[in-house]
């Protein structure tokens, strides 16, 4: 079935429900960034396989919205169909609406399906469109018929996350986020998010690509929990586990009737941007208290356990990328490497390292003009071949049971344009920047944006995603709410505090040419100073020194520079073998500039 086949079979299911315009997210009920392939209805419809977008169908435009990230890689995979990229400058912002209100007479309908959009999504959705006299429907999940082999719930078993690992036990977290329900007068928390619900019992599972986590509900009383999935897919001493822990098991669709059997008015906590609309009007209104999921901003902050193994985890990592990029420089030098090839051979390399689980999320590997592909995937039919020569932006990222990974490097085989020294020379000037930054408790993320750009600005360069975002722990590689980022958005305005684990990845792209990103990833921990906070940072791997001009760097940069490297080594010598400590040595090389001698 091709796409326009299958456009022209949502239209006719949209004329039969007397719909005027269709809209399908990325997400699932659960709001997730990555989803099953069950509820993949948004790039099953258009073929666009980015992480982020909006499709909207009307009787006569299809159309595919998303921001910079995808504007390269949404144009060629929509190009051999009706869909057209409209390209979001504002991210975040719900310009698909916009456009909607410009097609669309009053009286018309826009169908949605509510388990797909959180409840304050559809309140701000019909209050836009009603002032157009545009009505919303969300009735009808109009792919369902349509799409004829459409996958089903994973059945995958779980696993339980012990304790060596997490560094608190689930009874423990269950006290804990208790505690907090009682200082808001709540008697039940609903949790619709699946990390958090994997991060408070303490398990992990398969049910979604990249993140370890169970499709599921969660309900948590003064003296119980609830947990809504299906029950085959605990393992028996697991199940006995939780039940011990006053923790149920009840079906997954069990929870809609649970929900509205409540009586209780102000009982049930619900966070209206993660809870979706269906959920959410299962609730009697007068049961409903509305307020943050407080499980997330527990998670938000790892314990000294964590911590720990976060940075042992970040050795193993770099002992994968040096078998990764040893291999790579050797097979150039002989051979073109397909850009696909490099992504499964650093799979491979990471398989080989202890507790071991599977990528955080689809390697990026872009070469030269690829690069600039901000959330580029290659494949190997299309794909760009890397040769002994230009540049390559690497990112890609591991989960292990003991820790999440994630890290970028862009690297240059021969000799850099003094374009790309200036431009990777500021990327990096802004990285070491934040990485430096000291700042008073009380800081949001979006003041500490600006120490990543400051450098890029000067010269009129730019990048139009964020610097930063937070990283689970055996969880979601994007773990809200903490991140460095510019605009209102959850990451710019949630406080930074200690045991934060974020990225810092300021960038550059020039389309057509080549991208820059350097990424690594930093814990929050308090200054010696009283009251001020500062970052250190836990990845340990070579910075490309070739890429720089040592004439806009300072001092105080290249000092940063040398003794990271230095770190690096100390940190890693014991895990690496004879050959690869001698390509690290040499990677991490002390530099210096005109005005410095070396270090």
């Amino acid at each position: 079935m091709s796409t326009n086949s299958r456009i022209a079979a949502l239209r006719e299911e949209m004329k039969t429900k007397q719909i005027d315009a269709y809209i399908i997210p990325s997400t699932d009920p659960h709001q997730s960034e990555y989803v099953a392939p069950l509820w993949e209805s948004r790039k099953w419809i258009s073929g666009f396989t980015g992480s982020a977008g909006v499709v909207v169908v009307t009787k006569d435009h299809a159309g595919v919205w998303t921001d910079s990230r995808y504007f390269l890689q949404a144009e060629d995979e929509l190009a051999d169909s009706e869909f057209e990229l409209h390209k979001v400058l504002n991210q975040g912002a719900p310009e698909h609406e916009q456009w909607l209100m410009t097609q669309l007479k009053d009286g018309d309908t826009v169908g949605i399906d509510q388990w797909m959009f959180s409840a304050g999504q559809v309140k701000a959705m019909t209050s836009r469109l009603s002032s157009k006299g545009v009505k919303l429907n969300g009735e009808h999940d109009l792919i369902q018929d349509i799409w004829t082999d459409r996958p089903t719930l994973p059945d995958d078993k779980i696993i339980d996350h012990p304790v060596i690992y997490a560094g608190e036990n689930r009874t423990d977290k269950l006290h804990r986020l208790r505690a907090k329900m009682k200082e808001i007068g709540v008697l039940k928390h609903l949790i619709t998010t699946l990390d958090d619900i994997a991060w408070l019992f303490n398990i992990r599972g398969s049910d979604v690509t990249f993140n370890p986590v169970i499709i599921s509900y969660a309900v948590v009383t003064p003296d119980n929990a609830f947990l809504f999935m299906d029950e085959n897919k605990i393992p028996t001493e697991l199940k006995n586990e939780l039940i011990a822990d006053h923790i149920e098991i009840h079906p997954y669709k069990a929870i809609t009737e649970y929900l509205n059997a409540d009586v209780a008015p102000n009982s049930i906590l619900v966070n209206k941007t993660s809870c979706n609309n269906a959920i959410y009007h299962s609730i009697k209104k007068e049961c409903i208290q509305h307020g943050d999921n407080l499980v997330m901003h527990m998670k938000a902050v790892k314990n000294d356990t964590e911590i720990k193994h976060f940075k042992d985890v970040m050795k193993k990592d770099a002992v994968a990328l040096c078998n990764l990029y040893m291999w790579l420089e050797t097979e150039i030098k002989h051979r073109p490497v397909p850009e696909a090839e490099v992504a499964t051979q650093l799979a491979i390399f990471r398989s080989q390292q202890a507790n071991y689980h599977g990528e955080s999320f689809s390697a990026i590997v872009g070469y030269e003009s690829n690069g600039a592909v901000v959330h580029y995937r290659p494949e190997m039919d299309t794909c760009l071949s890397i040769e002994n020569k230009g540049m390559l932006l690497l990112d890609s990222g591991g989960q292990y049971i003991d820790g999440t990974t994630d890290i970028t490097r862009t690297v240059h085989f021969s000799e850099p344009s003094e374009e790309q020294k200036t431009a990777y020379t500021s990327v990096l000037k802004g990285h070491i920047s934040l990485a430096k930054a000291k700042f008073p408790l009380g800081t949001i993320g979006g003041q500490l944006d600006i120490l990543a750009r400051q450098h890029l600005w000067d010269r009129g360069l730019n990048y139009l995603h964020g610097t930063g975002h937070g990283v689970g722990f055996f969880l979601n590689v994007h773990e809200p709410p903490q991140g460095f980022a510019p605009g209102l958005g959850t990451r710019s305005k949630t406080t930074i505090v200690p045991g934060m684990v974020t990225s810092n990845e300021p960038g550059y792209y020039k389309d057509g040419a080549f991208g820059i990103r350097i990424e690594n990833l930093v814990v929050s921990v308090e200054s010696k100073d009283i009251g001020y906070l500062e970052f250190d940072t836990i990845t340990l791997f070579p910075i490309a020194t070739n890429l720089i001009d040592f004439n806009i760097m300072t001092l105080e940069d290249v000092d940063w520079l040398n003794q990271y490297h230095q770190r690096v080594i100390t940190e890693l010598t014991s895990y690496l073998s004879p050959t690869q400590l001698s390509w690290m040595e040499e990677k991490c090389k002390a530099v210096f500039n005109s005005n410095q001698a070396l270090v």
